[in-house]
This record gives structure tokens, C-alpha cells and sequence, in this order.
């Protein structure tokens, strides 16, 4: 059974490091918005599919529909919504990259939160040089804001990444401190957490010429298959499967493989143009996410006057 969870755990990586070049396509016939509402809508549908099989839809939970909403809110459909717009912006590749930082933007709001959080030396370290590459990769020095031709990266697109970064690093120290606690299956949580993100998005998009994807085979199979069905549906059912395996901390390694299949991808496989510079960033990016990871202090908090 192991060897199918380290199986399923590469499969995640390829998966979510895949997801960069799908929307860069359907970004050329839609608004990041409409991709990231199509890409919840098919992804929805085989988690609830998923979910009803296994007798995870408890109609009793929906007491607890207000933190269903922030999560879906932080961890959906802000996220979905600024990596979308964040793609179209920039390189797949270089998009891909910049994901890496995600830890390292939940590390910053755990301890703003949570008061049992700590921060050592070799954590703040790996910090510091997870963002410097992040910088290394946005070169706000020699920017005008658009993307050039010869590869240069659009610091909009950058601020666009990481503000979702930053709204999944938050929704894990939500979810820490308020959904945790509720003792849910982590089948029920994304089953209600993507079906309130559809309707979010349901009500929120412009459905103008949302058809046009459909006119490209690579683009509607890349955003109905490989962000829809794989990338938001099996992602999920791949993830939890994993940590039910391994275990959380095993789990959480899987965000290190997709800026690595990003970059393989778009430099590859697409025939994007990768600076050196881009590649040593990232290299900075993980370094600091392994420092910030296996350095972080976690002591106890007394229930008292909580």
C-alpha cells in the first residue's frame, strides 16, 4: 500500500505541476475568471461523486456552513481565481516556479495566528532565502508591469501569484484553528468546500463567450481533464489518500515537485524560454522551504483563559 501512496503522492506532483501550462491555454480564450469557474465545475463533479459513494455528505454539517465559506473563499476560490489571472500573466513555467513559495507564505501567517508557532533561527533563514528568490524572479529592478517578449516576467502577474499564495497560507491557519476541530471528514470538508467555491463563482463570473475555450481541443481537454477532473477532483482524493498513508508531514513534501514539473513542462515540452537566473531562484525557493519546514518550533499553548 505504501508504494501505491508514493505512486499516487509523484502522480499529485505532476498533476498540480501540470495545472500552470492549462491555464496559460484557456487563458487564451477566456478571462482567468471563467477558467478558474470551469476548473471548479469539473472538479467538482467527481468529488461529489466521491463523496456520495462513501457516505460523506452529512446534511448535519451544514451548521458549520460559515467556516465552509471562508475556506472556500481563501483556499478556492481567491486561489484558483489569482493563479488563473497570475498564468495568463506570466510564463507557465515561471508561474510554476513562483508556487514554490506557498509554505513559506503559510509559515508568515501561522505565526501571526497561532500563538503555539515559533520561529528559530534556521526557519527565519530559510524565510529570508525562500523570498529572495521569489524577488529573483519578479526583478522588480527592470520591470514595467507587462510581460516582454524575450522571456522577462510581468511584476503584475507576480503580485497576482502571490496574493494566492498568500490566501492558501491563510486558509490553512484557518483551518488550524476552526475547521480542525470539528473532527470532519477531509472528504466531506473539500466536497463542501469546492461546491461552495461553484456557487461562488456561479454567481460572481461573466459568462461572455465562456464557450470559446471549447474551440480548441488542447484547451478544453487541458481545462476539463487536466484542471478540472485531475487537477481539482483527483487532486484532492490523491491528497488525502496520501496523508492518510504516509501522514501529514509526508504529504506536505508533494509541494516541492510541481515548480520542478512546471519548469519541465513549459521549458520542454512547450518551448518556453527558462533564464538561469529563474532556475537558481527556484533553487532558492524550495532551499527555503526545507530550512522553514524542518526549522520551525511548535510549543504548547495552555487552554487557559483561551
Amino acid at each position: 500500500m505504501k508504494t501505491i501512496a508514493y505512486f499516487a503522492f509523484v502522480l499529485l506532483g505532476v498533476i498540480w505541476g501540470s495545472n500552470f501550462i492549462f491555464m496559460k491555454w484557456a487563458a487564451e480564450y477566456i478571462t482567468p475568471q471563467q477558467v478558474a469557474f470551469l476548473r471548479v465545475v469539473f472538479g467538482f463533479i467527481p468529488l461529489l461523486v466521491f463523496a456520495v459513494i462513501r457516505g460523506e455528505i452529512r446534511l448535519r454539517d451544514m451548521r458549520h456552513i460559515h467556516h465552509f465559506v471562508v475556506m472556500a473563499l481563501l483556499a478556492t476560490a481567491i486561489y484558483y481565481f489569482a493563479f488563473a489571472k497570475g498564468a495568463a500573466l506570466l510564463l507557465s513555467s515561471v508561474a510554476g516556479m513562483l508556487s514554490g513559495a506557498i509554505p513559506l507564505f503559510t509559515f508568515v501567517t501561522a505565526l501571526l495566528f497561532l500563538r503555539e508557532e515559533r520561529s528559530t533561527p534556521k526557519s527565519l533563514t530559510g524565510l529570508a532565502l525562500g523570498f529572495a528568490g521569489v524577488v529573483l524572479i519578479a526583478r522588480p529592478w527592470q520591470l514595467d508591469g507587462a510581460q516582454m517578449a524575450d522571456g522577462g516576467v510581468s511584476l503584475v502577474g507576480t503580485a497576482y501569484m502571490v496574493a494566492g499564495a498568500l490566501s492558501v497560507g491563510c486558509s490553512f491557519v484557518y483551518a488550524r484553528k476552526f475547521i480542525t476541530p470539528l473532527k470532519l471528514s477531509a472528504v466531506s470538508l473539500s466536497t463542501y468546500q469546492i461546491g461552495i467555491a461553484t456557487l461562488i463563482f456561479a454567481v460572481a463570473t461573466d459568462y461572455t463567450n465562456i464557450d470559446l475555450v471549447f474551440s480548441d481541443p488542447k484547451a478544453a481537454w487541458g481545462l476539463v481533464v487536466g484542471l478540472g477532473i485531475l487537477g481539482t477532483g483527483l487532486a484532492y482524493i490523491l491528497y488525502y489518500f496520501i496523508v492518510a498513508k504516509l501522514g501529514a508531514m509526508a504529504a506536505s513534501g508533494v509541494t516541492y515537485l510541481p515548480p520542478l514539473v512546471a519548469m519541465a513542462v513549459g521549458g520542454v515540452l512547450v518551448g518556453e524560454p527558462i533564464a538561469m537566473l529563474d532556475v537558481f531562484a527556484m533553487i532558492a525557493i524550495l532551499i527555503g522551504v526545507f530550512l522553514q519546514q524542518t526549522g520551525k518550533r511548535i510549543v504548547p499553548v495552555s487552554k487557559k483563559g483561551v
